[in-house]
């Protein structure tokens, strides 16, 4: 006779999985598709035969550290002065305003049209810089970079032509990462970003299902902005919001994963935090304002079961928590027998680790021929940093539900590629205090406690998914308490060129 409570929790446990195992299934389609049609590059239907005019748009915020290459990479691109507009959105609080202002009288100089204009109140953030610039915006097409970005000098020319389409209203490239090999942190960051960068959005874009703008490192028809009614800051995806906007209008979206624009990962765990927080609550406030009206459309099942995926895949941090709950019941319930192993873990085995393991193989594998094989060894570690990142991300899907607003915490920028390269300032970020980083060390107990149970009780088979918790949340907590842990382990610090030894020269705080 089967108790109540166990039924229970293997129920809840059953259920749990079945929707983490959906959201690995997911990967297999976005598998299939990248592979359907990964050589069929969008082409441009023609060539215009006077280029239109650009503006460009560096919506900044207290970066100091990466405004002299990004007015270097702007100022570098191979596109007619003429018919280029720059206008730098600046709302900062700090040196970063003379600078910017600096850096606009520099380039009025080289015969720039350049625009400079610092806000006080930061009204909408980001999305109410971008809106109040559309006022002066002089160009059909409008070009979006954030400050840490550096485009290569042919990058207008590479992307405008695809606008001859008079259907095409976003063009977008793909992120690089320049300090990919910084650390640990920022080489797991880079593994799981390309997963999106290199397969979600190629496989999006070729089957003509909805995708986003990544915020920068790409193009608008301003018609098209106008159309889907402008930038709206009720979300902290305002890019996410308004793409959705401009696709549900009938505006076509391309995604070029050749053209490559390198930008920086935060550094350090809190910065990473933050961001992931933004980004995560961003997401959810756009499932919340758009899905409705995405399944009340006219659009193919494909289009809105693609949509929900999309917008939803941050439900998977709920699902994650909640096999936290259950995790120890399970295990050590009387229905942790055979018939659960081969009908339930199995499966999840399979959906939830195997096809996403495979999923992020392929992405380094596509961008060179053995990028698969070196990142290999790397798989525990991006598998824990995304079960310790669950209590932070979870928290943001919560604050979403809720209707909780914060305001938009811009991504720290250092403009630090090496650890041998002294920092302009130190890594000064100051993660706002939180109870996650509690629960998180909390846990690193908790796990710790049921891997001993689980050894003592020669529960081998638990081991694997006890070790996975436990690595991942002793990995992000650790990295937060102690600041220049998470800037470690990966190439060792080399003595300067002057022959001295000992610490590298950047400075944490």
């Amino acid at each position: 006779m089967i108790r109540w409570e166990t039924l229970l929790w293997f129920t809840s446990y059953i259920l749990v999985s079945l929707g983490l195992s959906a959201f690995g299934a997911h990967k297999v389609k976005v598998l299939y598709g990248y592979w359907k049609y990964r050589k069929q590059r969008p082409t441009a239907l023609s060539e215009f035969t006077e280029l239109p005019t650009v503006t460009i748009q560096l919506p900044i915020f207290n970066e100091a550290d990466v405004m002299d290459e990004l007015a270097a990479a702007i100022s570098a691109l191979d596109y007619p002065k003429d018919k280029l507009q720059i206008q730098i959105l600046d709302d900062s609080t700090d040196e970063t305003a003379e600078i910017g202002e600096t850096h606009a009288e520099k380039l009025r100089a080289r015969g720039f049209d350049v625009e400079y204009r610092h806000r006080t109140n930061r009204r909408g953030f980001k999305a109410g810089a971008m809106d109040e610039g559309m006022a002066t915006v002089k160009g059909e097409f409008i070009c979006i970079f954030d400050a840490d970005f550096s485009p290569e000098p042919d990058y207008l020319r590479r992307m405008i032509h695809h606008f001859t389409d008079p259907q095409v209203g976003i063009v977008q490239a793909r992120w690089g990462h320049r300090n990919r090999e910084f650390s640990l942190l920022t080489r797991l960051q880079a593994i799981l970003l390309d997963g999106h960068l290199m397969l979600e959005q190629t496989s999006r874009s070729r089957w003509g299902e909805f995708c986003n703008f990544n915020g920068t490192a790409g193009l608008w028809r301003r018609t098209t902005i106008d159309d889907a009614g402008g930038w709206k800051h009720d979300t902290l995806t305002e890019d996410l919001d308004l793409t959705y906007r401009a696709q549900m209008k009938g505006w076509r979206f391309i995604y070029l994963n050749d053209i490559v624009v390198s930008a920086e990962l935060p550094p350090d765990m809190d910065g990473f935090k933050s961001q992931q927080h933004r980004w995560t609550k961003g997401s959810i406030q756009v499932c919340k304002k758009m899905l409705g009206h995405v399944w009340r459309g006219s659009f193919p099942l494909h289009k809105k079961l693609e949509a929900t995926a999309q917008l939803g895949a941050n439900f998977a941090n709920l699902l994650t928590l909640a096999s936290l709950v259950l995790m120890y019941p399970v295990d050590f319930l009387p229905a942790h027998s055979w018939q659960k192993a081969l009908f339930v873990d199995l499966p999840v085995f399979f959906f939830a680790t195997v096809t996403v393991i495979a999923f992020y193989l392929t992405a380094q594998g596509a961008q060179t021929r053995w990028g698969w094989l070196k990142t290999i060894p790397y798989i525990p570690f991006f598998m824990a940093l995304g079960v310790g990142m669950s209590i932070n991300n979870s928290k943001a899907v919560i604050e979403a539900l809720l209707g909780q607003e914060s305001d938009f915490v811009r991504t720290p920028k250092y403009g630090v590629v090496k650890r041998t390269q002294p920092a302009k300032k130190p890594f000064h970020y100051k993660a706002s205090k939180s109870v996650c980083l509690w629960i998180e060390v909390l846990l690193v107990g908790y796990f710790g406690y049921l891997l001993w149970l689980a050894v003592g009780r020669k529960d081998w088979g638990s081991l694997p998914f006890l070790g996975l918790f436990f690595m991942g949340f002793l990995y992000v907590s650790a990295c937060s308490v102690f600041k220049r842990f998470s800037m470690a382990f990966l190439s060792p610090p080399q003595p300067p060129a002057d022959g001295r030894t000992g610490e590298p020269e950047i400075v944490t705080a």
